[in-house]
């Protein structure tokens, strides 16, 4: 393997990771309770990297192709976009969760080549595919526990991966400037659209770990949220193989088990998001929830309301932070700002700014959008195929967020909602975390997700409230017992007008709530919806 490594290449780095310490064990992927765990060494992951890279351009698949990539945590997805890496070829990978036209619409709209997936979701694959005749499956991985048996119509990248070793591609992509990854933003407010993220990236991530994350050496970090999703891959994937510490993958993200994995494997540190940390608050609490290895949490979007006992209920530390897949990032170390707040910008780096729709900026206290400017060069996104949007995103040399923030006097940043996406009842704002909170403390309940519909009063702008529920195993809906329980703890106007009783609350890969899917779904007369 002798060659002229390129430095915060991620094919390289693995590369020169293999040469040092080949027999590593620098990703365990956690297969549940009933399978296997699959340990992956940096010897693995070269040698199969390569392998799919051979592949890949077997199948045509070369510099700036892109193909779509649709499975759960596993091995494979780490040898592809290692492949991907190699070949200058652009991965797109898709949350597995989606069906029919989401799928489709992500395969078509990043115009990929083909389609690489588990056997788990091929029927999904195959049905995506139906208007995209040109579009083919050229490669399937066929994983324990699923009963879809290899009929021999598309290739199996368990044989690719079981035949016979290869090296370096003689024209392997040398360069950091191009794009590796189109990561689909989460489409909360509409269609997904296909943010492009260049090889550089890499070592950016790599030196938040560093600096930011301060991760040391007898470190081991957690995740259960989907490698589709930039969390995943920033704050665990690539610093774990960076940086040489070992890091364990969940094939899928589960509340009940996530402190127990943990113990096992020894982590000291993992990644949740807003929606996972009510979901895990709301879990029965244990006499031995503060007996774990886990000495920090990052969290990007940690509910105010349940923050401290968080903390004290499992002993751990709250790293608070905010990005985004577009750009921006903000901070909230541990003790060194205030409770709520995702943080402040790096020094010297980035600024941040609450706007006015004028642009004019706020006053403290004063809540507008969020917007970010780089401190040296510009501000720069692009979304595949829609230049307009990208340009409007970055209009007047500023990222424009989307999220509605205020600052405090001391420069503090608190997110208040999605732009568009408030709750307004009787003229004041409604916090759904308060709601969420007060629900999720509840032994009935064990997922929530508020949201808001237009108010039957008709009042511009003014919102009734919807509380998703999902109820916990074994218990029967009683809505007499749920109420009176939130009359103590809610203030009149925070107590929902509707229930929404469903089995599972939908979520993108990033684990935010998809109120919006909730929202169709809801309808006043519906069987599961009961009015308070």
């Amino acid at each position: 393997m002798s060659v002229n490594f390129v430095p915060g290449l991620f094919s390289d780095e693995v590369a020169m990771k293999c040469e040092k310490m080949p027999d590593f064990p620098v990703i365990t992927f956690e297969n549940g309770e009933n399978q296997a765990d699959e340990i992956v060494t940096y010897k693995d992951l070269f040698l199969n990297g390569c392998k799919v890279a051979k592949a890949l351009q077997l199948s045509g698949i070369g510099k700036g192709d892109r193909f779509s990539l649709v499975m759960r945590n596993h091995p494979e997805f780490l040898y592809t976009m290692f492949a991907a890496s190699m070949t200058g070829a652009v991965v797109v990978p898709i949350d597995p969760r989606y069906k029919g036209s989401k799928i489709s619409y992500q395969i078509s709209d990043s115009n990929s080549k083909g389609v690489i997936c588990t056997s788990e979701f091929l029927d999904d694959v195959e049905k995506s595919l139906f208007d995209l005749p040109d579009i083919k499956v050229m490669g399937v991985v066929y994983k324990q526990g699923f009963d879809r048996k290899d009929n021999g119509k598309y290739p199996s990248l368990n044989e690719i991966l079981e035949g016979p070793e290869c090296g370096i591609p003689d024209n392997a992509n040398r360069e950091l400037n191009t794009p590796l990854e189109i990561i689909y933003t989460s489409g909360t407010t509409g269609d997904p659209k296909g943010v492009v993220i260049k090889a550089h990236r890499m070592p950016m991530f790599k030196m938040l770990a560093e600096f930011i994350w301060q991760y040391q050496s007898d470190d081991k970090l957690y995740t259960g949220l989907s490698l589709t999703h930039g969390n995943a891959q920033s704050v665990t994937l690539v610093p774990s193989i960076m940086m040489g510490i070992p890091s364990v993958i969940s094939r899928k993200f589960t509340k009940s088990r996530l402190w127990d994995i943990c113990r096992k494997h020894g982590c000291t540190t993992f990644s949740l998001l807003g929606g996972m940390m009510m979901g895990i608050y709301s879990e029965p609490r244990k006499p031995n929830d503060a007996d774990n290895p886990v000495r920090k949490v990052l969290s990007a979007g940690t509910p105010r309301s349940i923050w401290e006992d968080f903390e004290k209920r499992f002993d751990v530390k709250i790293h608070e932070w905010y990005g985004a897949v577009e750009g921006g990032f903000a901070h909230n170390p541990p003790g060194a700002g205030p409770i709520g707040s995702f943080g402040k910008p790096i020094e010297g780096v980035m600024e941040m700014k609450i706007i006015r729709d004028d642009d004019t900026e706020c006053a403290p206290g004063e809540i507008g959008e969020l917007v970010v400017a780089q401190k040296q060069g510009k501000v720069e996104v692009e979304y595949l195929g829609k230049k307009k949007a990208s340009e409007e995103k970055t209009r007047g040399g500023v990222l424009r967020t989307g999220d509605m923030c205020h600052k405090d006097e001391n420069g503090w940043l608190f997110f208040d909602f999605r732009k568009g996406g408030g709750l307004r009842r009787q003229g004041d704002f409604i916090l759904p975390e308060y709601v969420e909170k007060a629900l999720a403390d509840l032994a009935d309940v064990s997922d929530v997700c508020v949201y808001g519909i237009p108010a039957e009063s008709g009042a511009p702008g003014e919102s009734d409230i919807v509380a998703a529920v999902v109820l916990a195993p074994g218990i029967k809906l009683n809505t007499k017992k749920i109420y009176k329980e939130l009359t103590k703890t809610l203030e009149k106007g925070y107590i929902p007008q509707f229930l929404q009783v469903v089995s599972d609350i939908p979520k993108t890969a990033s684990e935010k709530n998809l109120d919006r899917v909730l929202r169709d779904e809801f309808r006043k007369d519906a069987a599961n919806v009961y009015k308070f």
